[in-house]
């Protein structure tokens, strides 16, 4: 596979704004930051084929070929890392701003379109909102394996380790995180966006281009709730241990039992709710 690491300069993460701040009944204009928020479209590209546009996402920029490679694993469109040659940026748009939000994937042989039926469109807020139909979610991926046991502290501190890596959210307070751990608790890699699908994916991604998949021994925390798309993604990398700052919802704990994960949600002030195979829990 060719190299894929992300050309310069990357489009901002973070905007300049000024906002009117109203204290105390007292208004004052000042300056402020906000998590940057901008399209960006996936393209895949088989051998003889031409680029197809495989779907758009409102994203954070940043990490944008882990995304792009990401999303494409998740959503079944790759399996393997040699099914990847080359990740870019596009290269036939005229205005900078629009070349850095088009990013097209090289894909070794070619690949079915008709794959591409679904709805792939994705907003900031909920990944798979405006999807043509639940059934198509689910993508086909194997149970997951045994996994690490996780003892209950480690659990506990995910949400402050979280947190302190989290440096464009200290800035805007308006990003979402997904962060992998080792069973220990450390931090291997984070991810901010203003989806939370989006982290996710970037996590993926970077991983199926280091060759690192399946994850089978590691932890993902977001912060917010876990959705079935989170859990679906999860699932796919093969990630045995999905925990959330918030609430699961019913979608992703049903999937979380057929595919073997565990699920924790509310993993905050000290306490946390297990909704699917406790086991991987080690409470003493």
């Amino acid at each position: 596979m060719d190299a894929v690491a992300e050309p310069v300069p990357l489009r901002r993460n973070v905007t300049q704004a000024r906002v009117l701040a109203v204290r105390d009944g007292a208004a004052h204009e000042l300056a402020d930051r906000l998590a940057t928020e901008e399209p960006m479209e996936i393209r895949a590209e088989g051998p003889g084929q031409d680029p197809v546009s495989v779907a758009v996402t409102m994203r954070t920029p940043g990490a944008d070929f882990d995304l792009a490679v990401g999303f494409l694993f998740t959503e079944g469109l790759i399996r393997a890392r040699d099914d990847v040659r080359k990740v870019s940026y596009c290269e036939d748009l005229d205005q900078d701003e629009q070349h850095y939000n088009v990013v097209t994937v090289n894909l070794a042989r070619p690949f079915d379109r008709a794959m591409l039926t679904r709805n792939f469109y994705a907003n900031s807020s909920c990944g798979i909102c405006g999807k043509a139909s639940l059934d198509h979610v689910e993508v086909q991926c194997a149970s997951v394996g045994p996994g690490p046991e996780v003892a209950r502290d480690v659990i506990e501190g995910l949400p402050s380790e979280l947190r302190r890596a989290q440096k464009v959210f200290e800035q805007t307070g308006g990003l979402h995180a997904a962060g992998l751990f080792a069973p220990t608790g450390r931090l291997l890699s984070l991810r901010e966006d203003v989806g939370r699908h989006n982290a996710v994916d970037k996590i993926v991604g970077e991983a199926f281009l280091a060759g690192d998949l399946p994850l089978s021994e590691r932890i993902l925390l977001v912060s917010g709730r876990a959705s079935f798309e989170i859990v679906q993604k999860a699932g796919v990398a093969g990630i045995p241990v999905v925990a959330a700052v918030s609430a699961p919802s019913s979608l992703a704990v049903d999937l979380a039992e057929r595919l073997g994960q565990t699920v924790v949600g509310f993993v905050r002030d000290g306490r946390f709710n297990v909704y699917s195979h406790p086991e991987r829990i080690a409470l003493a």
